[in-house]
């Protein structure tokens, strides 16, 4: 993908999301198995510049069954969220969105990955080479949707095998990546559909954790870019994927927290 060409595109509108907010419920979740749309509309690409087309990017992984796995909330997440983007950014966005290995040499075609529910991940010594190779030669990972201590140590001895000299920090807030596009005044948690319907607005319970706020924290390149964005202890894959079942955590979540900050995410990874 020509980075530059997409750089130099991505003039971002900052649309408000109340004018589409009524828009779609009738997506509901399917099967992850479906090969299908599920309702979601397509949209034609540019035939002659199709590596100038921004695609969404999950890893698939082996993990020994602690949370959901590799393909939580696998494939409506993804549709709706390259929808989004398709919608509300300048970005050319490939409407059929992909799952790859980490040892896929089709990884370095595509300068953002997406990596889901981590906190029963193992990653292969070629999984980690590969992966190490690809956020130092300018890639991007954002991982997502796990919560407490226990899935951060997880996380965390993946991650020091795949970069032993360096540690993640916390994001401060006064980042651009939660600036970018959407002004954010707050790290954004999204909790679980299921969750907020049991009234626990601030996060997935985890005994012997506090999950009640967000965490973001990264790894950065000797350049300061971000390689690596951890978004801990909240949900922004549901926030995609649940649009169309509940006006109220569309309203709440989607629209206010899950969709502007990945939006945020994606135009940083595709302009550093």
């Amino acid at each position: 993908m020509n980075r530059k060409v997409l750089w130099a595109a991505l003039v971002v509108p900052v649309v408000l999301f109340s004018l589409v907010a009524t828009a779609q419920r009738w997506r509901y979740r399917g099967d992850y198995r479906h090969v299908g749309r599920g309702g979601v509309p397509t949209w034609e690409i540019d035939a002659e510049m199709p590596a100038d087309t921004f695609t969404f990017v999950r890893i698939k992984y082996d993990s020994y069954g602690r949370g959901g796995g590799w393909d939580t909330d696998y494939r409506d997440s993804d549709l709706n969220f390259s929808l989004r983007l398709q919608q509300l950014t300048s970005l050319k966005v490939n409407p059929e969105p992909m799952v790859l290995e980490l040892t896929d040499p089709r990884l370095f075609d595509y300068p953002f990955i997406y990596l889901v529910e981590p906190g029963g991940m193992v990653l292969s010594e070629p999984e980690v080479q590969a992966l190490r190779r690809y956020c130092l030669n300018g890639g991007f990972l954002m991982v997502d949707d796990f919560w407490g201590d226990r899935e951060y140590r997880d996380l965390e001895r993946n991650l020091t095998r795949v970069f032993p000299d360096r540690q993640a920090e916390e994001v401060p807030l006064s980042h651009e990546i939660f600036h970018c596009v959407y002004d954010l005044k707050e790290k954004p948690q999204v909790p679980s559909i299921h969750a907020a319907s049991r009234g626990d607005f601030h996060g997935e319970y985890r005994p012997g954790s506090d999950t009640s706020r967000a965490i973001y924290r990264s790894i950065n390149d000797d350049q300061g870019r971000i390689m690596v964005f951890i978004c801990h202890n909240t949900d922004l894959g549901d926030g995609w994927e649940r649009e169309g079942e509940d006006p109220w955590y569309f309203e709440q979540y989607s629209v206010k927290k899950a969709y502007p900050m990945g939006i945020n995410i994606v135009t940083y990874a595709m302009t550093h």
